[in-house]
């Protein structure tokens, strides 16, 4: 049975796509841009303040299906530029600092919007 999972703290589907959804103690996360959910926008900055809003919106999403951070077992990180991979990485791992998830990181030609990055994830408990 699956649990369709929103919260207000996190940006609205900008499509036909449900933030999360829960299946079988697994939560898939749909991959999240850098949209402030308060203003409904990109925050300013550049590739570092874009992954800290992705991260943020990522753990309101966690904590509104009752997960956190350290129940993450897969991440897919799509980046715009494959230049902006370290200072994305740096921002990235301090959300994971022991026992990190599994990744994969792709260089894309565009992401929704005209994000520097995008992240998808997955959770269980």
């Amino acid at each position: 049975m699956k649990k369709i999972i929103h919260t207000e703290h996190a940006p609205k589907a900008v499509g036909p796509y449900s933030q999360a959804v829960e299946a079988n103690g697994t939560l898939y996360i749909s991959g999240q841009i850098p949209i402030d959910p308060a203003s409904g926008k990109f925050v300013e900055g550049g590739i570092a303040e874009q992954t800290e809003q992705v991260m943020k919106n990522i753990g309101a999403i966690l904590k509104e299906a009752g997960y956190d951070y350290s129940h993450v077992v897969k991440s897919t990180c799509l980046l715009s530029d494959m230049d902006n991979f370290a200072a994305m990485n740096e921002v990235y791992g301090r959300y994971y600092t022991q026992n990190p998830p599994a990744r994969a990181a792709f260089a894309v030609v565009k992401l929704p919007l005209g994000a520097m990055v995008e992240i998808e994830t997955i959770a269980v408990k």
